[in-house]
């Protein structure tokens, strides 16, 4: 099952010509994901900080349904589609930083910012995004807070979980 998830590395490294099948690698993350639930493992967010290329999408059998089979079990994004995620840290917290995430199409690119938060217990990154900036050929759009974002980004390390959108990591 890791040998799926090794092979969709390489294939978004250009090191394979051909794709793993997508519902071999949607088993085997399903797999690692259990797995990782079982032995309990901790991280910390000093793990996810950096910038990470998503290249492969799917969701849940809620989200797959809602598209109406455009995603399959799964999908590799197309090379002319480059979405970038990337996580830096506050100084004074190991737990809280902001994220930028990042979506290229051709000459258009849209970056939208903001805080997150890691609970170490349950191995989940809280975000929200506050910010938007829009660019065309490198000109400046748009750059603000978006949806009442000034407001959000005060109250978002007082919420609860429950609160918080945010993405589990195994």
């Amino acid at each position: 099952m890791a040998n799926s998830i090794q092979e969709a590395a390489e294939f978004l490294q250009n090191k394979l010509i051909k794709p793993p099948a997508s519902e071999a690698i949607v088993k085997a993350l399903i797999e690692s994901e259990k797995k990782a639930k079982q032995g309990k493992v901790n991280y910390n967010y000093s793990q996810l900080l950096g910038s990470w290329r998503l290249g492969f999408i799917t969701g849940t059998k809620k989200t797959r349904k809602r598209a109406g089979g455009v995603l399959g079990a799964g999908k590799f994004l197309p090379k002319w589609v480059k979405i970038q995620l990337s996580y830096s840290q506050l100084e004074d917290s190991p737990e809280k930083g902001n994220v930028e995430n990042s979506v290229q199409l051709g000459l258009l690119k849209i970056v939208l910012t903001g805080p997150v938060q890691f609970w170490s217990k349950k191995n989940i990154l809280a975000f929200d995004f506050t910010q938007m900036r829009l660019t065309l050929s490198g000109l400046n759009l748009y750059q603000g807070y978006i949806r009442g974002g000034k407001e959000r980004e005060k109250k978002f390390y007082q919420q609860n979980l429950k609160e918080q959108a945010y993405f589990t990591y195994f």
